[in-house]
């Protein structure tokens, strides 16, 4: 059996990964931060499929939490063969608009947060010369969008550093590949007016939004050994937007 830990596991794309990995047979670590109501009922109904699963907190912005949290899933599942880097937040605004305060925190849960959980997970990955990390970016990492610069800059920083770690970890029989998706329906876009998201599926080759589950197929591709000769990839669920 395999064992998973997916950040940001609660809602969304990584809850969406998380029932996938479970119809697998796999174990599911849920990390959330602050949705444990989500997190505790999620990992009911990947048990309800067979599967083992805990919830896990964390803030991956705090090393020493993450730490902590990628403790108590080695504690409970005894190894770990797979890391899925799926929390994030996201900001929209005119750069000179954004304060200090809001750039630092998109820069520590989207970069640093990955860097966390990578460094902590790596000894066991390791020692066992094994593994696969998927990190989750976005098209807007790939091309840039307006209004959204301190949000590209972050996720085109988890491209780079996917793609440097995955030469860096590829003697030691670890991938690491990203998932940039496009527009997702998803809480994230939950603020957007119907028309803005009309106007979004409308610019989308394919003409509709992308759904949560079609994102985590994409994760759940890289994840598998179906994949096994996959490294420093990003694969683009996004409709056809960036080519």
């Amino acid at each position: 059996m395999k064992y998973a830990l997916i950040t940001g596991g609660s809602r969304g794309i990584g809850a969406a990964a998380a029932r996938l990995f479970a119809r697998r047979g796999w174990g599911v670590a849920v990390g959330f931060c602050r949705s444990q109501d989500r997190a505790l009922a999620l990992v009911r109904e990947l048990e309800a499929l067979g599967a083992p699963a805990l919830a896990v907190r964390a803030d991956v912005a705090h090393r020493d939490q993450v730490a902590r949290m990628i403790d108590n899933v080695l504690e409970n599942f005894c190894q770990l063969d797979i890391l899925v880097c799926s929390a994030g937040i996201s900001h929209q605004g005119l750069i000179s608009q954004i304060d200090e305060e809001q750039w630092r925190r998109l820069f520590a849960v989207n970069v640093d947060g990955v860097h966390h959980c990578c460094r902590s997970v790596l000894p066991h990955m390791l020692a066992r010369k094994s593994g696969s990390i998927v990190t989750v970016s976005s098209m807007w990492g790939q091309v840039g969008a307006s209004c959204e610069a301190a949000y590209s800059a972050t996720k085109g920083a988890v491209i780079a550093y996917t793609k440097a770690l995955a030469q860096e970890l590829g003697p030691s029989n670890i991938r690491v590949n990203c998932v940039a998706p496009g527009v997702i329906h998803t809480e994230m876009n939950a603020q957007l007016s119907p028309d803005d998201l009309a106007a979004l599926a409308e610019e989308t080759p394919l003409g509709r939004i992308g759904t949560a589950e079609e994102a985590a197929a994409a994760i759940d591709f890289l994840a598998s050994d179906q994949a096994s000769f996959f490294t420093g990839q990003v694969l683009a669920p996004n409709g056809g937007w960036v080519i």
